[in-house]
């Protein structure tokens, strides 16, 4: 998908600077742009129905009538499909702010750009909407189509497998390991994203099953990449609902022990919110998990309610940066003293840093002069099934 196929909405007050951007788009191959000079009048084109709606629309904060942050709240609470690009000269944190609360209205945001917008931006924001928009369409098709019969069904088959997505020495640039991830390889659908299947099983209480099949089939994953001279880490996410059992750090331990492997190789995720739920079960089988030399990592760190008061609890060895505070890191000020600071905790708690989500040489760039100590994300590599795991090892993986 190119900048020609897609339709533009220019929401500019500033008759300039709206020229600017149009002749900006222009120069990168659209023919399809509206232009408005408020939010107002943005609404009114959206609204008038023509034949080809909206993909993407720029705005500016500061207009008469209807300002930025208005137009921006009816587009979300009207569900509008159109992805968004806010131009502003307003200061980064309050810009920050804008995005956040856009966001909260559940517009699809692909950033926002302080004046004057360069081209590279524009560019750069334009290939975001390409490469989110084939994701959003595979996953809403997804989600759309399955029951949890269909999903129980499934995994009796034995259709889920995990994929496996590098993890990456930021100081070495060396492979070191994976996050085994679920997917369904569905016989007429093809690859199911997890978000198809893992609400349906948490609401019915059903995730045990799928953990430990996960874990299971990443086990002898690990065996089979050691007896290939591979000595790589094998993260695999805990459910909530698996901490609740007393029994899962023996369950844990005596499955991966019958595989021949050991406990080090292996890293455990838990949310904030998991390790949350039934304290004194969950503390106690992550001390056990820990104490027969498991690695734990605090997934998602910094999206919930409790993370210092988790740090405290449970002996963690890696803290898991979210995405959500690494995307767009090279250029949100405030993300990235939020991620500085992060990196910094765990390494004064003496643990590893890991970022993930990273799609970009900036992305990479900007982590690496902070000082992270592991990353993964699509710039590194997509998740992949084990065979392509295994010739990605073996090539060397990326030179980074």
């Amino acid at each position: 998908m190119t900048a020609s196929e897609l339709n533009f909405l220019v929401v500019e007050d500033d008759d300039f600077q709206r020229r600017m951007v149009v002749s900006m788009l222009r120069s990168l191959g659209a023919t399809e742009v509206q232009e408005a000079g408020n939010g107002r009048q943005a609404l009114e084109m959206l609204h008038a129905g023509h034949a080809r709606p909206v993909d993407i629309v720029l705005c500016d904060m500061d207009m008469p009538e209807m300002d930025g942050m208005e137009f921006l709240r009816h587009l979300g609470q009207e569900n509008n499909a159109a992805a968004v690009i806010i131009l502003s000269m307003l200061e980064r944190v309050l810009l920050v702010s804008v995005e956040k609360m856009s966001e909260a209205y559940g517009v699809k945001l692909l950033g926002s750009v302080e004046k004057p917008l360069t081209l590279a931006q524009l560019e750069g924001l334009i290939l975001r909407y390409k490469r989110g928009s084939s994701r959003a369409r595979q996953l809403s098709d997804a989600v759309q189509v399955f029951t949890l019969e269909e999903i129980r069904q499934g995994m009796k088959a034995g259709q889920f497998e995990p994929y496996f997505q590098p993890k990456t020495d930021m100081k070495t640039g060396r492979l070191m390991g994976a996050e085994a991830l679920a997917r369904w390889v569905h016989p007429e659908y093809g690859v199911i994203a997890p978000y198809a299947f893992i609400p349906l099983l948490e609401r019915a209480k059903e995730m045990d099953e799928l953990t430990f099949m996960m874990l299971e089939k990443s086990v002898v994953a690990c065996r089979t990449l050691q007896d290939r001279g591979h000595s790589l880490v094998i993260s695999v996410n805990l459910s909530l609902t698996s901490l609740t059992d007393i029994t899962l750090a023996d369950r844990v331990t005596q499955l991966v022990l019958d595989a021949g492997v050991d406990p080090h190789s292996i890293v455990l995720e838990v949310t904030e919110s998991a390790a949350m739920t039934d304290v004194a079960h969950a503390l106690e089988n992550l001390a056990r998990l820990r104490m027969h030399g498991f690695g734990l990592s605090i997934d998602d760190f910094g999206t919930g309610y409790a993370s210092m008061q988790q740090l405290m609890r449970i002996a963690f060895s890696e803290l898991k940066i979210d995405q959500s505070f690494v995307k767009d890191i090279a250029h949100n000020e405030a993300l990235r003293i939020v991620v500085e600071s992060s990196i910094s905790l765990a390494r004064k708690l003496r643990v590893k840093s890991v970022a993930e989500g990273v799609e970009t040489r900036q992305d990479w760039d900007t982590l690496k002069s902070l000082d992270c100590d592991i990353a993964q994300g699509y710039f590194i590599a997509k998740p992949m099934t084990l065979d392509a795991f295994l010739a990605f090892a073996e090539s060397g993986a990326k030179e980074l």
